[in-house]
Order: structure tokens, then C-alpha cells, then sequence
């Protein structure tokens, strides 16, 4: 064995991403993070072309100063590479065909999250990022997919749709399914797509799922449900991936370094079917192995002996061999149990013996029979790594402490020999086992003290070995559970590596497997969906299960499976035998009137946006079906597979509608409704509300839209401090103010998902005295009619009315109107040092006499000159409690509010343009009148 180190000379704050990409080459990309900065500042590209003897500095191929990120090898080409650039630095791909020796930058006009290979064509690569793009050209050009994007960090809702990449517009996109997906569910595995949906039905509770496996058109899913809290269920489904069935209760899990799930199973490499897990019993866990997919589980049978040759005295099932299941997620680090494709029946992992899997008294256990009998290897844990296509074996002593030996076996784990991999102990980080699986080469990186630079060790396996393996070095191995050849249907003989044999198989060598049909016996058949296994091996219906729901799906004319309880294991492969009496039946749908018809919006919602496509969704097939839509329109199809993206219709005017589907054939008919809500955003709000009113007596109080129908809406009142809102489905309310001063009237309206708030103040007073304001003709032409206008205006006013009569500020109140010709009215408050209401009807008289003496004006611009006039020369009327006092005056405010705000809604003024996006609201297509007279409710 040859070795050879090669330090790098780095900072131990490096950190790096070691490949192997062919025999010979190899790539590795290192970065150092400055952990004052938080980021990281520089990185650097090595290549080896000689298996790791010596690397070659790539930095001004990528770019001097540029910051690479990650490195990609493409799963169909190793000889083609990319790299990611650091976005905050630069944004560019660089791309290499011919192994890492050179490089072509792409400068990107989009941040790339992460990049996507498509399993079989090369060229085809997916960009996840802010916009959601594809290439089809090796990067060069990236096309965007759709700009309904699923982004990770997404709150909002997120919908599966697909369509063409070629062809993708708004028209032809489908929905396979109603509804909203969890932004971060979407996963293609195999043949199957997976998304999780955000809503359940009333009826289930949620459940955490994982994908395990998929391969062999069937689909493996670790099930956490509502009950369970560190176990999962694991379920099989058939071929389609749609209905599934219990395979294993409980099986434990636990957190990833990074707070992912990681369940107990371990699929393992090299034989189909074969799985191992570990299950909670009684608060204990115990290891069992599958050779069958999930339909029959046993306990491990532990060794008959230990490392020295001692007896073990462990029975079934009182005691068995337990393992640790977890696999790294680091590519350079082993997990605590290992496989290989291309040597099938041998597992090296580590665990305990006894009742239960335990953490302590670990050892290192290996079987070459797929899991019928194990050995132990070692007593302490090792990383055990698979050399020459697992014609030889290498295990690494895990330990916090340096090391300088490794072992070697060439016999499937029996005899291990103890070689030198460093003169000088070091602190092993991790092992870069490819191409070692084929070529006899490995690559072990660590360094020699906790502030030393790192040093890679190549190791070199070839002197060992003095020839390649001929046909004799090979034997036949028949797999077996427990002396039972036939598994999955069928018998398999595999050609592999005499144990004592001592040569190279090398990298060309392949696996090789024949296999002979057996006939089919009940072991063969699961339980079916809806059924489960009794202690005594038989399949009997689930409590929940209901056959007939079965052939709900099934139309008169056609025919159904009728399930007998079971059904063929996924990729069994037995003939004959019992496989009539076990296969369900086919029989003709019963005739009978339509039943389980189904009726809802493509996006699972029972709202629309008024003016847009609302797709409705109807199931049920070889029926009539006729659509009305609520709004005097109905469409009938008697062939629904025309149909299948569903039924489009565009709604025009705002409000709740019915909608009805009903399916009819001769026998009879089935009818189902929805209510939908169509809507129409809400723009602005405006509470019209009294400037005074007057104390204990009823004021009406309104809430103006823009626009004015937009479907469902809710108004909540508050009135002055009071925490309890009054809730409405009117926009006007009355109310009684029961104490004087300053009162708060806050409103805000809920129309689907927007709420808006208006708020108002009110004098509240015993009584008051008012009188409307006229102007001379030029200030309408000044006069935009905006809210900040009319208040400027009003304290312009009032201070000439002050300055004119010597009125005190605190009993004057001006407010001009909405609208034109200009108006505004003034209030007298009373005085509150007075008893008596005569003075107001004097000071009302002065301020007549001054406004009909025009002794009020007042200067809007230079050159424009203003004239106060009284609109009526009577004196102010007063308003107070009594009945005689109706509140005249206030009445007439009210009404020229209203009729203000109609005009204040289509009245322009460049000036303030703040408030310009009140004057567009007439141009919406769904705005409707303005004011809308509602019923006042009342509250006291």
C-alpha cells in the first residue's frame, strides 16, 4: 500500500467540497469564512489529475477575485461542471465540458438558489430562484418557466400548474387539483410528483409525511400522525401511488444537525425489496428486516459468537441484534450502516445486542447473506468503507483522537489487517472513498493538531493486490429469507467474490443476477387498501373502510376491481399458484342514479375576483351534467371528459351566487351547490359624520365606498373609549353621544382580504346655534375640493370671523363643505361659564351683521380677494334637545355632505395631488353609485 500527503496551506477556517469525478481527476473548492465579516472572502479551485497526488490551483481560469459558492457535476456527464458564483459579489455560472480544465462564464441576470439536473438528458438543467427558469442549452441561455413561482420563504398561497415549457401562457396552464400547496412540499421523485396541500378536511388531523422510496413504480412514505410524537407509520402504496396501505407502526425517528427528520428506515442496496427499520415496542427499540417491501417483518437474528470466539446467548424474541440506521448526510463521513449496488448481501453496521438498541457497548457488526446471519467485526465503531466494487474492505477507527492505522479485509469482514496510512497520527475529518470503490485509490483529508493546515493522504491499494480476478475467483449465491429461496416471487442467484479469493475486480466488473419464477402463495399478497392484518395472517376490512365506496367512482356501462382483501406485492413476480384466489375480480358497475357528485372552484375557494376566470371543477362521469351559474346563465355537457380543465365563466357584476351542477341519467338525478362570493377590491372609505351634535339625541352616521359594491362586507364601529366594537353589515348607523366635548368615531370595513379605517371627531354639545356660508364667485375657481383645502380654508375663516367680531376661538367652529359653489357653515358653541342660551343668539347677530357688512375676508393668493356673506339673513337657528328643534340644521348638513361627496369623487385639482387616486376610482369597471342608502341601526 502506497500513501502520499499533500497539505494545503489554509487556515483551519476554511471550509471545502471535495469530488471525484473520474479515475483520475479530481475537484475540490475551498472557502474561507471570516467570522468577524459573517461571510465569506475567498475561495479557491484545485484540480488533480493523478488521482489525488498533486492538485493544480484553478483561480485565474474562474477569475482572480471571484467568490465561488458551489460546485455542480452533471449526473449524466462527469465530465461536464458548473459552478455558482457568490451572488453578493458576482453573478455569473461558469461552465466546464471537459472535466474542470477549463471554464466559460455566463454572466446571470437572476439569483440562482440552486440548480436542478434532469435525470436523463444533460443538457437540461433547472434554475430555482426569484424566477422560476429553465435551460435547455448547458446554462447558456435560461428561459423563464412562469411567474407563478414557489418560493421557499412564500407566505402566501401557492399553486401547483403545468403547462408546456414551450407553450406556457395563461390559457393553457392546468390545475391537476384544487386548492393551495406548502411552498415547500413540491418534490419529483421517479415517476411520481408529490406536493402537500394547506387545507385538510374537517374531518382529519394533520399529519407529517416523508417519501422514502419510489422505486419499482410503488411508493414507500413514513406517516407521522396524530397520535404519534418521535415515531412514524410506514406505508405502501400500489402502482399508481394513490392508495396505501399500513406496513410497519411506530418506526422511531429523530433530528438532522439541521433540524431535518430522519426516520429509522434504511433501504438497502443491492437487493430489491429489502429494507430495515426501527420500531418502538413497550418503550423499547428493536431492528426488523423486510425481503418483501413492507409485508412481513422479523427480529435479527444476533451472531452466535463474539469477536474472541466467546458464545452468545441471545434467543428470539426475547433477545436479537439491534442497528443504528442513520446514513451521513455528509458526503466524507459514513453513516452507521452501509450498502452497496455492486456487492449485494453484504451490510456492515453498527449496533448492540440484548432486548433493545442501546448507544453504549456499540460494536460493529457485518452479514454476506442479506441479514440471515451477522458477525461481529469490531467492538468500537468504525467507518467501513467498500473497496474495489466491495471486492475489499477498508474500516477507519471513529475517535476524537489522531490515528495513523486502518484496516483491511479481503474476505467479507472474517480477517483484518492493520496497515500505516501516516507516519504522524492525524485527526481524521472525513474520506473521500470514489474512485476507491473502483480503482484502489482513497483520499483521507484531517489534520495533524487543531491549529495545523489540513493534509490530504492518497492511498493506493494497488500493491496489494498482484492480480484482476478471473472466472474461478467467482461463485453463485443463493438469496434467502431464513432457507426460503423464493422471494418476491421469484428465486435469485447472484455471481460473486470467493472469499478467499485476493484480486481486482476493477471498475469494468459488473453484478450479475438470474432469477426463476416461483409459484405464488399467500406470502406473496399484501392486504389491500381499506384492510388490514389480523394476529392470524388473514386481511379483514378496516373499521373505517366501506367497500361501497368503491364503486362510487364507477359508471353504469363500465366495470370495477371487486378487492378480495389483498393484493400482489408491488414487483412480485410469482406465477400461478393461488394468485385467482387472492386477485380481485372484475364485475359490472351496478346501474343505479347518479351519487357522490361533486361540485368546486379549481383553486378550492369560495371567492372570486369580479371581472376574471372562475373555473369550476365537476366530478362525476357518464352523466349529464348541467352548470348554472347564478347569474342567469347555464351550460350543459353530456360528456365531461371534454371538459377536464374544468368549466370557465366570468362574472360581471358583484354579489353571492348559487351556483348548482346537477348530474342526470335515466335513473335519476343528484344536484350539489355552492355559494359564491364575488368581489370587487375596496379602494377608500369615507365616514360621513356631523361636525356638532347635539347631547343625547340621535346622529346618523355613514360609511361611503369606492366603489361602492364590492360584494360581503363587514363594518366595525368604535364610539369614543368604549373597547367593545359594534358590528355591522350596514354602512349606517345611529347613535346617541351622552357626553360632551370631543367624541372619536372610528370605523373600519372588512371586505374580503382588505380592511380600511376612517375616523371622524365630533363636538358633542347641549346645544349650538349654525348658520351656512356663502363666498364671493372667485374662490370656486381656486377651489380644488380636497379634504386639505377645505381645512386650510375653514381655519382661514374662522380667524377673519374672530378678527371681525371678537368672538373667543373656543365657541367658533367652521367647516366648509364638500363640493361646489363653495359652502361651509359656522357653529356657536355654548359658552361654558354661562347658564343661559342668550348670548349665542347675540354673538349669533354680530357675526350676522359683520358678514352682511362684509366685514369678513380674506386674501387666498395675492390678487384674489375673498368675501364671507351670510347665505340667509335670519339669525342662526338653535339646535337642542327639544322636540320643536328637529335638528333642521344639521339635517341640511347631512344632505349637503352627501351630495358633496358625489362631487367631491369627479372634481379635479392638479394642486393636490396627493389625493388624485380618488378622482380614478370613477374609471374602475366595477365602481357603481356612490352613496347607497342603507337602514340606520340603532345603539344607544
Amino acid at each position: 500500500m502506497k500513501t502520499c500527503s499533500w497539505f494545503l496551506c489554509l487556515l483551519n477556517t476554511y471550509s471545502f467540497f471535495l469530488l471525484s469525478l473520474t479515475a483520475q481527476v479530481i475537484l475540490m473548492l475551498t472557502k474561507l469564512f471570516d467570522f468577524n465579516l459573517g461571510s465569506v472572502t475567498e475561495s479557491s479551485l484545485w484540480r488533480s489529475t493523478d488521482y489525488g497526488t498533486t492538485y493544480e490551483k484553478l483561480n485565474e481560469k474562474v477569475g482572480a477575485k471571484t467568490i465561488l459558492s458551489y460546485l455542480y457535476v452533471s449526473p449524466n456527464n462527469k465530465r461536464k461542471i458548473m459552478l455558482l458564483t457568490d451572488p453578493d459579489t458576482e453573478n455569473s455560472l461558469l461552465i466546464s465540458t471537459d472535466e474542470g480544465a477549463t471554464y466559460q462564464k455566463y454572466r446571470l441576470n437572476f439569483y440562482i438558489l440552486s440548480l436542478l439536473f434532469h435525470p436523463e438528458q444533460e443538457d437540461w438543467i433547472l434554475a430555482y430562484s426569484h424566477d422560476q427558469k429553465v435551460s435547455n442549452i448547458s446554462g447558456m441561455d435560461f428561459l423563464l418557466l412562469t411567474n407563478m413561482v414557489i418560493h421557499l420563504t412564500s407566505i402566501a398561497g401557492a399553486q401547483y400548474v403545468t403547462c408546456k415549457v414551450q407553450n406556457c401562457t395563461e390559457a393553457n396552464k392546468g390545475k391537476p387539483f384544487p386548492g393551495y400547496i406548502d411552498p415547500n412540499s413540491l418534490v419529483v421523485q421517479d415517476e411520481y410528483v408529490f406536493v402537500q396541500v394547506c387545507n385538510l378536511s374537517f374531518s382529519r388531523m394533520k399529519m407529517d409525511l416523508h417519501v422514502i422510496s419510489t422505486d419499482e413504480n410503488r411508493v414507500v412514505a413514513a406517516v407521522r400522525e396524530w397520535n404519534q410524537n418521535d415515531t412514524y407509520n410506514l406505508y405502501v402504496s400500489e402502482e399508481r401511488g394513490v392508495f396505501f396501505t399500513l406496513a410497519l407502526e411506530n418506526v422511531i425517528s429523530s433530528m438532522g444537525p439541521e433540524g431535518n427528520v430522519m426516520i429509522d428506515l434504511y433501504e438497502v442496496a443491492g437487493i430489491k425489496g429489502m429494507f430495515l427499520a426501527n420500531k418502538k415496542l413497550e418503550n423499547q427499540v428493536k431492528t426488523y428486516i423486510t425481503y418483501n417491501k413492507g409485508r412481513d417483518w422479523r427480529l435479527l437474528q444476533a451472531p452466535s459468537t463474539d469477536l474472541r470466539g466467546n458464545s452468545i446467548h441471545c434467543v428470539l424474541p426475547y433477545c436479537s441484534l439491534h442497528l443504528h440506521l442513520h446514513v451521513s448526510e455528509n458526503p466524507y463521513t459514513s453513516g452507521t450502516i452501509a450498502s452497496k449496488e455492486s456487492a449485494p448481501g453484504i451490510i456492515v453496521a453498527s449496533g448492540s445486542i440484548g432486548s433493545e438498541l442501546t448507544t453504549s457497548n456499540v460494536s460493529m457488526f457485518i452479514t454476506s447473506d442479506a441479514g440471515n446471519t451477522w458477525r461481529q467485526i469490531f467492538e468500537e465503531e468504525y467507518s467501513v468503507l467498500y473497496l474495489d466494487q466491495g471486492g475489499a474492505l477498508v474500516a477507519i477507527r471513529h475517535t476524537p483522537l489522531p490515528i495513523r492505522h486502518l484496516w483491511l479485509s479481503f474476505d467479507e469482514g472474517r480477517v483484518w489487517n492493520k496497515y500505516s496510512f501516516t507516519s504522524s497520527p492525524l485527526f481524521v475529518d472525513g474520506v473521500l472513498g470514489e474512485p476507491g470503490e473502483e480503482t484502489l485509490i482513497m483520499t483521507i483529508f484531517g489534520h495533524v493538531s487543531h491549529r495545523s493546515e489540513w493534509q490530504l493522504v492518497k492511498i493506493d491499494f494497488r500493491s496489494i493486490f498482484n492480480r484482476r480476478c478471473t472466472e474461478g475467483d467467482y461463485q453463485t449465491w443463493h438469496l434467502h429469507n431464513q432457507g426460503e429461496p423464493c422471494i418476491m416471487g421469484v428465486k435469485r442467484i447472484y455471481r460473486k467474490l470467493k472469499p478467499i479469493a485476493r484480486c481486482v475486480m476493477g471498475k469494468d466488473y459488473s453484478v450479475t443476477m438470474t432469477s426463476e419464477p416461483c409459484e405464488c402463495t399467500e406470502s406473496d399478497f399484501e392486504c389491500d387498501y381499506g384492510y388490514e392484518r389480523r394476529n392470524d395472517g388473514k386481511c379483514v376490512p378496516s373499521f373505517w373502510f366501506s367497500s361501497s365506496s368503491m364503486v362510487r367512482s364507477c359508471t353504469t356501462g363500465n366495470s370495477f376491481l371487486n378487492s378480495t382483501g389483498y393484493r400482489k406485492v408491488v414487483s412480485n413476480n410469482c406465477t400461478a399458484g393461488v394468485i385467482e384466489e387472492y386477485t380481485a375480480r372484475k364485475q359490472s358497475c351496478p346501474s343505479r342514479a347518479p351519487k357522490g357528485l361533486h361540485l368546486i372552484t379549481s383553486e378550492g375557494k369560495l371567492t372570486a375576483a369580479l371581472g376574471t376566470n372562475v373555473t369550476f371543477l365537476v366530478f362525476l362521469e357518464e352523466v349529464t351534467i348541467m352548470v348554472d351559474f347564478g347569474d342567469g346563465n347555464a351550460i350543459t355537457y353530456s360528456n365531461l371528459s371534454s371538459i377536464e380543465d374544468g368549466i370557465k365563466h366570468v362574472y360581471r357584476n358583484v354579489g353571492i351566487y348559487k351556483v348548482s351542477a346537477t348530474g342526470e341519467n335515466s335513473l335519476g338525478s343528484e344536484t350539489v351547490v355552492l355559494y359564491l362570493h364575488v368581489t370587487c377590491q375596496l379602494e377608500h372609505i369615507y365616514l360621513s359624520a356631523p361636525f356638532v351634535a347635539v347631547k343625547n339625541k340621535e346622529v346618523n352616521l355613514t360609511v361611503v365606498l369606492w366603489p361602492s359594491q364590492v360584494g360581503s362586507v363587514t363594518y366595525i364601529w368604535w364610539f369614543g373609549n368604549n373597547t367593545e366594537p359594534l358590528i355591522t353589515l350596514e354602512g349606517s348607523v345611529a347613535f346617541t353621544f351622552s357626553r360632551d366635548g370631543i367624541n372619536t368615531v372610528t370605523v373600519q370595513v372588512s371586505a374580503g382580504n382588505t380592511i380600511l379605517q376612517d375616523k371622524k371627531t365630533i363636538a358633542v354639545h347641549e346645544y349650538f346655534r349654525s348658520h351656512l356660508l356663502a363666498f364671493s364667485s372667485n374662490l370656486d375657481e381656486h377651489n380644488p375640493d380636497v379634504a386639505e383645502w377645505r381645512f386650510d380654508v375653514s381655519r382661514v375663516i374662522k380667524n377673519s370671523m374672530v378678527e371681525a367680531t371678537g368672538i373667543s376661538e373656543e365657541q367658533l367652529l367652521v367647516t366648509v363643505l364638500p363640493g361646489l359653489p363653495t359652502a361651509a357653515e359656522f357653529f356657536l358653541l355654548p359658552d361654558k361659564e354661562l347658564t343661559e342660551k342668550k348670548p349665542e343668539k347675540i354673538l349669533s347677530e354680530v357675526l350676522l351683521s359683520a358678514l352682511n357688512q362684509n366685514l369678513v375676508q380674506f386674501t387666498l393668493r395675492p390678487g384674489v380677494q375673498v368675501t364671507v356673506y351670510a347665505a340667509h339673513l335670519s339669525a342662526a337657528p338653535l339646535v337642542d334637545t327639544t322636540e320643536s328643534h328637529s335638528g333642521s340644521a344639521m339635517l341640511m348638513l347631512l344632505s349637503v355632505v352627501v351630495v358633496g361627496l358625489a362631487v367631491f369623487v369627479i372634481y379635479k385639482f392638479k394642486r393636490y395631488s396627493s389625493l388624485f387616486f380618488l378622482f380614478s376610482l370613477v374609471h374602475k369597471c366595477c365602481l357603481c353609485p356612490v352613496v347607497s342608502k342603507r337602514n340606520a341601526i340603532k345603539r344607544r
